[in-house]
């Protein structure tokens, strides 16, 4: 069995490690990792991909072992997905904005909170709304415990607006078990997500 020792790498190393030995042909692998974020990133790859994965931890390091589905079953997803993907951008432009900071614009910080929750309540008020928001850095301060634009964010996830918060991010301004709406992802899906997409609109 591959051995991938992922531990002390930051995000997004450990899933693309993951993914690279699998796609390189290893049907069994166990992949070693240190921290939370890290195993959510792995496992969510799995259960994205139909991989089966069992955890174990000891001492602080989590150990997963994933066995890879038949690559007939991988290749059939394969082709779903990007049939999926052909269809949507054929039907309707995908559009989506990424959100880096909890500010809008430099200046007066209290200024900005404000002029950034107008912002956010005017994307509910105007359609079609946004096919998904990524928060990075201190824009994950939006989407968590605190924030003045939790209902806005709330109401536009209700309509179909993928929300999603970087957890790298989360962990670091100490606020993962405050995330009030949305999901947590990685910066893979976030890149996969932003090359996916017709329009991204960058603020921050």
């Amino acid at each position: 069995m591959n051995i991938i020792d992922a531990r002390k790498l930051n995000c997004p190393k450990p899933l693309i490690l993951t993914k690279n030995a699998l796609e390189a042909g290893q049907n069994e692998i166990t992949v070693l990792v240190d921290n939370d974020t890290a195993k959510q990133n792995v496992l969510k790859y799995c259960n994205k991909m139909g991989h089966k994965s069992e955890v174990s931890e000891q001492n602080g390091d989590i150990s997963i072992k994933i066995t890879k589905t038949s690559s007939e079953a991988h290749e059939i997803c394969e082709v779903t997905e990007e049939t999926e993907t052909v269809s949507k951008k054929t039907t309707k432009e995908v559009k989506g904005y990424l959100i880096g900071t909890n500010v809008l614009g430099s200046g007066s910080e209290d200024l900005g909170k404000l002029l950034m929750k107008g912002f956010i309540y005017t994307m509910t008020q105007l359609k079609p709304y946004p096919d998904f928001i990524v928060f990075l850095n201190s824009g994950v301060k939006l989407s968590s415990e605190g924030s003045d634009s939790i209902e806005d964010l709330k109401q536009l996830l209700q309509a179909g607006t993928r929300i999603v918060s970087c957890g790298t991010c989360l962990d670091f301004y100490q606020l993962k078990e405050k995330l009030m709406v949305g999901e947590i992802t990685n910066m893979y899906d976030i890149v996969e997500t932003i090359s996916a997409s017709d329009n991204v609109i960058s603020i921050g």
